[in-house]
């Protein structure tokens, strides 16, 4: 029989569903995936509930219900400054991934040149392959993942049609400062080019940073379209449910890719979602918070044991240097002794490049979007199994 397509059969399992599976495989706590594991608003969930019996469960509007539209719009303007109008430039997708591969698809054509940031969530390489189009990768180095501007520059060129960027930045927790995003800015217009910004983290910085869109700078307004996500934002990644504000010439064919990717999203989950969005100011306030205090108490219990605990500034995710602990393996392995020996996963940081070969192999992400039980028990396990033994041997190959 002829052969299905090549780039999507040769695309391997993701690392997440990876890990995950290999966690429930040996009893591990899992703080690979980033999900938390508990439930979002208590207000949000009853309203998801209650929607589904107003008698409104046939197929919404494609482009969004209007309450969830005019919250997105309005959500723009109070926490960024950003006017958005909720009738032509906002679109709501089934989840953020939809979201940047209905924007992807809105802008490229095959032969187009897209840069993108290593490391990088791992399906935006794909997407942009499948679309024909021609990545250019940039590495940001830890420990401090400054922008290597020079690198940035070189990857700008009369192909150049969009940069995707994430911010803050899984994994490595950065947050783009205001010189960096002008930096961008100014290779954007340069080059008229198109910035997809991934941004499902923006309520999620701690130690007083904070997010600024992309979007939000001068010149910027007209080449940008920016994705939110109530799963990050709610603590609800189930759910689904991302959305796009985007001016309304590139909104329109955003909604058109959506139209082709799933048409729509489940009505209830959307009005749901935009009673979130209009809570009180302190809830955004508390959710960062908590989330500090629980990277916060993670990263020292990480550090009392040895590893090296690299700074994150949002989202999920702390990401830790094992070569102090003496491991003669690489990521992969020691993610792999983590889970079948300490009973804990976690993810090999160079899963998030294009070339794993080259990149950088000592470091590991763990999530901290866990009840501090699980986060203590995690600890506790990883502290009696790094006192047992020092592991060695040759790295294994994770599979599905």
């Amino acid at each position: 029989m002829k052969a299905p397509n090549t780039l999507l059969a040769n695309t391997g399992t993701t690392i997440f569903t990876v890990m995950s599976a290999l966690a429930v495989e040996h009893g591990a706590v899992n703080l690979g995936q980033g999900f938390p594991d508990a439930d979002g608003p208590a207000d949000v969930v009853r309203a998801a509930a209650d929607a589904l019996l107003d008698g409104r469960n046939q197929y919404p509007p494609l482009t969004g219900v209007p309450e969830l539209r005019a919250a997105v719009a309005a959500a723009n303007r109070r926490f960024w400054g950003i006017e958005a109008d909720p009738a032509t430039e906002v679109v709501v997708t089934s989840g953020a991934t939809e979201a940047i591969t209905a924007c992807l698809m809105a802008v490229l054509d095959p032969g187009d040149e897209v840069v993108l940031i290593e490391p990088l969530y791992d399906t935006y390489l794909p997407v942009v392959r499948m679309l024909g189009a021609v990545p250019k990768l940039v590495r940001l180095e830890p420990p401090k993942w400054e922008l290597p501007r020079a690198a940035l520059a070189a990857a700008f060129g009369p192909r150049t049609k969009a940069l995707l960027m994430n911010s803050p930045q899984n994994p490595c927790a950065k947050v783009f400062t205001a010189a960096e995003l002008a930096f961008l800015a100014d290779l954007l217009q340069k080059h008229d080019a198109y910035a997809i910004c991934d941004e499902v983290y923006e309520h999620l910085t701690f130690d007083g940073w904070r997010h600024i869109p992309l979007m939000s700078l001068p010149g910027m307004r007209e080449r940008c379209m920016r994705i939110g996500s109530a799963g990050k934002t709610f603590s609800l990644t189930g759910w689904k449910v991302g959305y796009v504000t985007a001016p309304a010439r590139l909104a329109g064919v955003v909604a058109k890719a959506h139209q082709l990717l799933t048409f729509t999203t489940p009505p209830n989950l959307q009005r749901a979602v935009a009673l979130g969005l209009a809570k009180p100011d302190a809830y955004f306030a508390e959710l960062a918070a908590e989330l500090q205090g629980k990277r916060d108490r993670l990263s020292a219990g990480l550090a009392r044991l040895g590893f090296g605990v690299l700074e994150t500034r949002g989202s999920y995710f702390v990401s830790a240097d094992f070569r102090p602990l003496g491991f003669a393996g690489d990521d992969v392995a020691f993610c792999r002794w983590l889970t079948e020996t300490a009973k804990v996963a976690a993810i090999p940081v160079s899963a998030f490049y294009a070339d794993a070969a080259t990149a950088p192999r000592h470091y590991v992400r763990f999530a901290f979007c866990k009840h501090n039980s699980t986060l203590d028990l995690a600890l506790a396990r990883l502290e009696a199994a790094l006192s047992a033994r020092t592991p060695q041997g040759a790295p294994r190959a994770l599979t599905a």
